[in-house]
């Protein structure tokens, strides 16, 4: 065999150069290719969300919104597996009840449901540092189903109402520290008296809160005939759905007030759930039309919320009906 020549070598190599040339140029154009698809869906996806959030002034429009609100919402706080991930958990979950994140003013009528933004702040850093981790509800029923994974020591926030704080002061800082919030909305309270503003609802929603019913007066709903029971149970469901998108699987009792003629009309309503005023964890035994709550009032210290939230781990389950004084 004759050994090949100095020049056959120089052609073999050059021959090699440009194939090397030739792959790179073709994956840089792939690349270029994978760029351009990628901006062009951001653009895309920018301009469904522009078309589909609503505004302020069609807020009430049948569908508007539906879309757009879960897509944003998904693409920062994605879902949680679907299927079975093991058996049903059997853990107890705190679930902390909030109203207004701001200084009582003077002379207000029930100064205890105002938590001053500072001592909000220092109780979710306390509770942060103590190991909890803010969940919602439909995880924790995920969990309690399907055995989809809790944290160690998850703790659900939530606020009732619907207050204009809760968004400017609330969700800053649950979302420093990345977890949701449960905001309980009434419907009927107005920007002019302190309530959130459409937009607001949907901002929380984006960051992952979630938003469930808190009936559309605030009544007491064990003294109302039953069409105006169906009315603010049912109604109110739907009218959040329908404005926001939302899927509002959980309701919450005005003042705490409930009998069972109430709690059948959260049923029929299609709520998988509802929460009260009284103390407790919830756990998966309990009914989970009376899910009990850890009260947190004004002048709460991060020490005295983390002793609260211990002792009402052993309190009764809620009773099958409740009149008395609740609370917002």
């Amino acid at each position: 065999m004759t050994e090949p020549s100095h020049w056959s070598r120089l052609d073999e190599d050059a021959a090699r150069r440009r194939e090397e040339r030739r792959l790179a140029a073709m994956r840089a154009r792939e690349r270029r290719r994978i760029y351009i698809v990628i901006a062009l869906a951001m653009l895309v996806l920018a301009a469904l969300v522009g078309l589909l959030w609503p505004r302020d002034g069609n807020a009430a429009v049948p569908g508007r919104g539906a879309l757009a609100i879960p897509l944003v919402a998904a693409l920062f706080h994605p879902a949680a597996p679907a299927g079975p991930t093991g058996p049903p958990s059997h853990k107890p979950v705190p679930i902390l009840m909030y109203h207004v994140i701001h200084s009582p003013p003077a002379g207000v009528r029930y100064p205890a449901l105002y938590v001053p933004p500072a001592e909000f702040v220092a109780q979710v850093a306390a509770l942060k540092r103590a190991g909890y981790h803010g969940v919602t509800l439909d995880q924790v029923r995920s969990a309690w189903s399907k055995g989809t994974p809790l944290p160690p020591k998850p703790i659900v926030l939530s606020f009732d109402d619907g207050y204009r704080s809760q968004y400017a002061k609330a969700m800053p800082e649950l979302r420093r520290v990345a977890w949701p919030g449960e905001l309980n909305l009434q419907i009927d309270l107005p920007p002019s008296q302190g309530g959130l503003t459409p937009s607001a609802v949907r901002a929380m929603m984006a960051a992952g809160w979630e938003v469930d019913a808190h009936t559309i007066t605030h009544p007491d709903l064990t003294t109302l005939a039953a069409a105006a029971l169906q009315r603010e149970v049912a109604g109110s469901r739907r009218i959040i759905q329908r404005r926001f998108g939302a899927p509002v699987n959980w309701f919450c009792y005005p003042a705490g007030r409930y009998d069972p003629t109430v709690e059948a009309a959260v049923k029929r309503a299609g709520f998988v759930g509802a929460t009260t005023t009284l103390p407790g964890w919830a756990t998966r035994s309990d009914d989970p039309y009376r899910l009990p709550r850890v009260r947190v009032d004004g002048g709460t210290s991060p020490d005295a919320l983390l002793g609260e939230i211990a002792s009402e781990r052993a309190a009764a389950p809620p009773s099958p009906s409740f009149g008395g004084a609740g609370g917002a």
